[in-house]
């Protein structure tokens, strides 16, 4: 998130956050063109928010590394933090065909049971034959 100068149309440059006292933060941010600045206020519960998503405040001191993402997702991937389970699988035009004739009261479950199949074993693409190895598994456990 960015904030720009609406007078300038520059990106607003972090200046300083304080607090959270009393549960209140304050961060404020300067256009580097024309010097206006501006503040942001959050309450309590807002700053719960923020704190619960782990924002860090301020952006960045230094440029990015060259492939620091890639770095970043292999190392948590060796200490655990990544979870292939949350990886997206892509479905096939022919799969979404046969996704849309299940009854819409039933076809969210139904499509995460066979996401979560597909990703069980490491398929990347749900089809038709993906749909039926899923249902068959799903008819044995009942």
């Amino acid at each position: 998130m960015k904030y720009l100068c609406l007078e300038c149309d520059e990106a607003m440059e972090f200046v300083e956050a304080e607090g959270p006292e009393k549960g209140s933060l304050s961060v404020t941010f300067i256009c580097p063109k024309c010097r206006k600045g501006i503040a942001l206020l959050t309450n309590p519960q807002e700053t719960q928010v923020v704190r619960a998503l782990g924002v860090r405040l301020g952006g960045r001191t230094v440029p990015p590394e060259p492939f620091e993402q890639v770095r970043t997702t292999l190392a948590k991937q060796r200490e655990g933090l990544f979870h292939p389970e949350e990886e997206e699988v892509i479905w096939t035009e022919e799969a979404e065909k046969r996704l849309e004739k299940i009854p819409n009261f039933v076809r969210p479950r139904a499509k995460k049971v066979i996401e979560d199949y597909a990703r069980e074993r490491g398929y990347r693409e749900i089809t038709p034959e993906i749909m039926d190895e899923a249902g068959e598994k799903i008819k044995i456990g009942m």
